[in-house]
């Protein structure tokens, strides 16, 4: 699977154990940044990396800020991104199945690396359960008339 990983200064640490993690599980990632801990604006590395899971069909995304918050709020502006901010294994388990997520979003100031390596492993081994959900998911999509 393919992987577009970004932060902003308050998830650094947390986004290279990421891409580390991702790496020696055998996935491809791409890091889009930043890389250092000076200040950024977390919406800048949200938008690039949703137009980047949106052009390459089958990816997907993952957004690390402070608490997760401000880069799923961003994330889900864009069409066919369903963003979901999850703080524990269950929670990335139903956004992959009930909700089709196709972007993980958390807070280093959230979750420590322990439990960041138990929600990439839910995510990484759910996919879309599909059936009663299908209706559901559609409806999330609101295009503007």
């Amino acid at each position: 699977m393919k992987f577009f990983v970004a932060t902003d200064h308050a998830g650094i640490e947390l986004k290279d154990y990421t891409v580390e993690m991702l790496r020696e599980k055998g996935h491809e990632v791409e890091d889009l940044g930043p890389y250092s801990k000076d200040r950024v604006d977390y919406p800048d590395y949200a938008h690039k990396l949703c137009l980047d899971v949106l052009a390459n069909e089958g990816t997907q995304g993952i957004l690390i800020c402070g608490s997760g918050i401000g880069m799923s709020m961003a994330a889900n502006r864009h069409e066919g991104i369903r963003a979901a901010l999850c703080h524990d294994a269950y929670t990335a388990t139903v956004a992959r199945g009930h909700n089709d997520a196709n972007v993980l979003c958390y807070g280093e100031r959230i979750v420590g690396k322990g439990v960041m390596e138990s929600i990439l492993d839910a995510w990484i081994d759910g996919s879309f359960d599909g059936g009663r959900h299908c209706g559901r998911v559609e409806k999330i999509e609101i295009t503007k008339a």
